[in-house]
């Protein structure tokens, strides 16, 4: 690195390390964003593949009437495309999963989820504690919260989900998440493939080493996923085992996502959806022509996600085709293409798709996010109260650790 002495160190290149090394840059702040990747995006990872842009990370503008990265999008010259969500406003597809079974699932969902808001006044639990014994949707319930949490129930903390603050606005950009949270990072001063290692905080002065040389620094933000906190792949010297322990409360769940190009697609309505099994957990959820493109973006996630990890692409693809051919038949097999998926769990800076805190571990994110000796800050998802598990909650956090900075520099 040119220059290993600068004012703030800001480690990691995700949607928070930009907001943050952005917001300190504007202010003049000699500041440098190291990201240990080739790329910037962190789990924002937008891929051409079949002459698409393809989300394999976030890929949904969640709460997309307060959610930054709209104005952001629309300053670059972006395209929002306000399609109502598959899972709102209207039935998945009928196939193998008749109308009125769906209405049926759909008011034991609600139900859920009010018990889950009524939770909030209680002591916490795990989430599954607050299915109802013995309903036949049960399995469905459990799926969709591997895809929102990226974990089965038994792991949720029922207050954490609780918290969780969603608009139900929800936009997508046609060039890309992912392309749009790069962008905003461009012209930053930022190092790639620089993985930091160790964060000396004993002396006067930061020394933040990485595997290109070290740095000075007076403060740091820190961005990276709770697992590479929780396994102390990026040390503390002197150590903070209360910030070890928060980020092991807090640990990534998966949520892949698989595309699939599809022949004759156009016998789909565009944003149609449909799910691999109604009977347990261990099922995908299958959007049928995303953006009215000629494929199918597939969803899976927790444990089933993780032991097609294991398995490589090639499981991803056999068991989205299992499921699939199950709802429209054999035939449809010759129908589809394997065109991309990215293993987040098999990623080795990111080790998971985005956090969910552990039953009586809803105040982790508290705890992750407080700055310590007014010189190490906190940032991401996971430190987000309301928003985490967003590339909006990862920006806002970002945005607030670069103005804790900025606070404590002028003091």
């Amino acid at each position: 690195m040119a220059n290993g002495d600068v004012d703030v160190v800001v480690i990691g290149g995700g949607a928070a390390g930009i907001a943050a090394t952005r917001r300190l840059q504007e202010a003049g702040v000699r500041c440098r964003l190291i990201e240990a990747r080739a790329r910037l995006g962190g789990r924002a990872f937008t891929a051409t593949c079949g002459g698409y842009p393809l989300d394999l990370g976030c890929g949904w503008l969640h709460s997309a009437d307060r959610n930054p990265w709209v104005a952001i999008a629309e300053s670059q010259g972006r395209t929002l495309d306000k399609t109502p969500p598959p899972w709102a406003e209207k039935p998945s597809l009928p196939h193998g999963f008749p109308i009125e079974e769906q209405e049926q699932f759909i008011d034991a969902l609600n139900a859920f989820f009010d018990r889950v808001r009524a939770s909030g006044n209680g002591p916490d639990r795990p989430a599954s504690e607050l299915l109802e014994p013995g309903c036949r949707w049960n399995g469905l319930i459990g799926a969709i919260n591997t895809y929102i949490s990226g974990v089965e129930l038994p792991l949720v903390s029922a207050h954490d989900l609780n918290n969780y603050g969603a608009t139900n606005v929800n936009w997508r950009i046609v060039e890309g998440y992912g392309a749009t949270i790069v962008a905003h990072g461009a012209e930053l001063p930022v190092t790639l493939e620089c993985a930091a290692r160790v964060i000396d905080h004993s002396g006067t002065r930061l020394r933040i080493e990485t595997e290109r040389g070290t740095l000075a620094a007076d403060q740091v933000i820190i961005t990276v996923p709770t697992d590479l906190l929780a396994d102390e792949t990026l040390r503390f010297a002197p150590a903070l085992p209360a910030k070890i322990e928060a980020a092991r409360g807090l640990p990534l769940g998966l949520a892949d996502k698989l595309f699939i190009a599809l022949r004759h697609a156009e016998e789909f309505p565009k944003d149609s959806r449909v799910f691999g099994r109604t009977d347990r957990v261990e099922t995908g959820a299958y959007h049928l022509r995303p953006f009215g493109r000629p494929m199918i973006e597939a969803y899976l996630g927790g444990r089933n996600a993780a032991c097609l990890e294991a398995g490589g692409d090639n499981a991803f693809f056999d068991f989205a085709v299992g499921e699939l051919t199950g709802i429209f038949g054999n035939a449809f097999a010759k129908r589809l293409t394997p065109l991309r998926i990215h293993r987040w769990g098999q990623d080795p800076f990111a080790r998971g798709s985005y956090s969910s805190a552990l039953p009586d571990h809803a105040g982790d994110r508290a705890k992750l996010a407080a700055p310590v000796d007014n010189r190490l800050f906190f940032a991401g998802e996971a430190c987000s109260p309301h928003d985490f598990s967003t590339a909006h909650g990862a920006y806002l956090t970002g945005l607030s650790a670069a103005e804790a900075v900025l606070a404590a520099r002028a003091t």
